[in-house]
């Protein structure tokens, strides 16, 4: 007697955007899923949304704030489990902040919460370099962060990606462009909250003339740190020796050895991929903490199926090799 194997329904809430159809490409060939999808047509009937958000195991969450909040409130269904890639609920008390490697705990929150908020791109790596940091007690939960992230146009969704690869561009897009120039970038919230820092960093973001990858980095003076055991301030090396400590034997976040690191970085080295690099330059006065990786992958979809992979109980790295 052959037996039928029972596969978990996933339904996309947005389906069509940028974020949507990354997390289709990378689960959309598996065979223990079941996608569920809406007629183009109905993607904006309520009701017929709240059929699919309560008909499925795993919804994704791709759009916008308020959509996402909308979402969720048309979800009657106790069992359904939900991953939003939206900023809206990654604050939120009631939801779990989906970033497996902050650790052992929030992985385990991960694996049995029906709420998890998906981390945002640039948030993802100033996170990944300054939240160990503060954790371990090297950093001040005070220090004064700074940090600038370069990230691929892909990253602006489908306007930002039309206004990039339109044949009558316009030249201002030939060279990289800095925004977020009030300071209050929405990712600020989560990356002061997540890292529990008394005031959140000073940041810019920075958007270039490519299609995907990041280069998020933080920079420290090191006699603000905390002092180690000898009384003296800790140099870059001891700074990245912490860092590899505390990412030993992740899957999907790596840091590489002091003083391997090419003259220079390049922000699109992980594009294609859902690691997460971290290197170290700098010496006993200075230090620079780089996260690689790509905004589609580790910072947006990537991400979203690897919180999916650990929800359901699976490796995580399933259909993201």
């Amino acid at each position: 007697m052959q037996i039928k194997t029972v596969r978990t329904k996933v339904y996309i809430d947005g389906q069509s955007g940028t974020t949507g159809l990354q997390i289709y490409d990378r689960i959309g060939s598996r065979d223990d899923l079941e996608l569920l999808r809406i007629d183009e047509d109905k993607r904006h009937d309520n009701e017929e949304r709240r059929r699919f958000l309560n008909a499925a195991d795993i919804v994704f969450l791709c759009l916008p704030d308020d959509g996402a909040r909308e979402a969720v409130s048309l979800i009657d269904n106790p069992d359904v489990r939900v991953i939003d890639a939206s900023t809206a609920h990654r604050t939120s008390d009631d939801w779990t902040y989906g970033y497996p490697e902050l650790s052992p705990d929030q992985r385990e929150a991960i694996a049995h919460s029906h709420r998890v908020a998906n981390p945002g791109c640039h948030a993802t790596g100033f996170i990944s370099c300054a939240a160990p940091l503060v954790r371990t007690g090297l950093v001040p939960a005070d220090y004064p962060f700074t940090c600038f992230s370069l990230t691929g146009y892909s990253g602006g969704g489908k306007k930002m990606i039309a206004d990039y690869e339109a044949a009558d561009r316009k030249p201002d897009l030939d060279a990289p462009g800095i925004y977020g120039l009030t300071l209050r970038h929405k990712h600020l919230p989560e990356m002061q909250k997540v890292c529990g820092l008394t005031n959140p960093p000073v940041f810019l973001p920075v958007v270039d003339d490519y299609y995907k990858g990041m280069a998020t980095t933080i920079m420290l003076h090191n006699s603000m740190l905390r002092k180690t055991a000898s009384g003296t301030a800790p140099a870059a090396q001891e700074i990245c020796e912490t860092l590899q400590a505390y990412y030993a034997g992740s899957h999907f976040v790596s840091v590489l050895p002091f003083g391997t690191n090419a003259s220079t970085l390049y922000a699109a080295q992980l594009a294609g991929t859902n690691r997460l690099q971290i290197v170290v330059c700098g010496h006993e006065d200075q230090t620079s903490v780089t996260a690689l990786f790509d905004n589609l992958g580790k910072g947006a979809s990537g991400a979203a199926v690897q919180n999916m992979n650990i929800m359901l109980g699976l490796d995580e790295a399933t259909g993201l090799e």
